[in-house]
C-alpha cells in the first residue's frame, strides 16, 4: 500500500462530483483508494495489476498539484508519460523570491506556461511552490531546461526562441514516414 497527500484545496477534484473522478482512477488504474479528507492522504492499495498500480501514486500527485483529473488519467494512456515536478522552492531565497520566479514562469496573463504546453507538447501547472509537467521524457526535458533558464534569469525571448527551436527538432524526430 502507497501513500500520497494532496493539499486541503485539491481533494475534492481527487474525489470528483458524487466520487466520480475517485472510482475513475480506482478503475482505471486497478486500485483502491482510502481518501480521508480531513487530512488530506490517500491510501492507495492495488488490486491485481501491479504495474497499473505504479502510476496511480503519480495520477493522484498530479491531481493534487493541479492537474486536471482528465490530464493525470492520461499517465495511464502511454508507457512514457510521466509526472515530473519541478520545487521552485530550492531555487529561490525567500516567499518574494519565490512569488517573482512564479510570475517569470507564467507569464503575463499566463502567456509563458501557455507557451510551455505548447511548444514542448507537456501539459505545465504551476501550483504552490512547483511547477508540474506531465508528458514524455524528451517533452519533460525540455520543460525542465526552459523553466530552468527563466529561474536563472534568462530574457523571455531566449527561452522562446529554445522552445521554438526544441518544437520544431521534437517534430522532426516523430516522422513515421518508411524510406521510399
Amino acid at each position: 500500500m502507497q501513500h500520497v497527500t494532496v493539499p486541503q484545496d485539491r481533494i475534492g477534484v481527487v474525489i470528483g462530483a458524487g466520487g466520480e473522478t475517485m472510482r475513475e482512477i480506482e478503475e482505471r488504474a486497478n486500485v483502491r483508494l482510502d481518501i480521508d479528507s480531513e487530512s488530506g492522504s490517500v491510501a492507495i492499495e492495488e488490486r491485481d495489476d501491479p504495474v497499473a498500480a505504479l502510476v496511480a501514486p503519480d495520477i493522484i500527485k498530479a491531481i493534487g498539484r493541479g492537474f486536471k483529473p482528465e490530464t493525470a488519467l492520461s499517465i495511464l494512456d502511454h508507457d512514457l508519460r510521466t509526472l515530473d515536478l519541478i520545487d521552485l522552492s530550492e531555487h529561490t531565497r525567500n516567499d518574494n523570491d519565490l512569488q517573482r520566479k512564479k510570475g517569470r514562469i507564467i507569464g503575463e496573463n499566463g502567456r509563458t506556461r501557455e507557451l510551455l504546453e505548447e511548444l514542448s507538447g507537456a501539459n505545465v501547472v504551476v501550483y504552490g511552490s512547483t511547477v508540474g509537467a506531465v508528458g514524455q521524457p524528451e517533452e519533460l526535458e525540455v520543460v525542465r531546461r526552459a523553466v530552468g533558464m527563466l529561474l536563472d534569469g534568462a530574457p523571455h525571448g531566449a527561452v522562446y526562441s529554445y522552445l521554438e527551436r526544441m518544437s520544431n527538432e521534437l517534430d522532426d524526430d516523430v516522422s513515421f514516414n518508411a524510406p521510399q
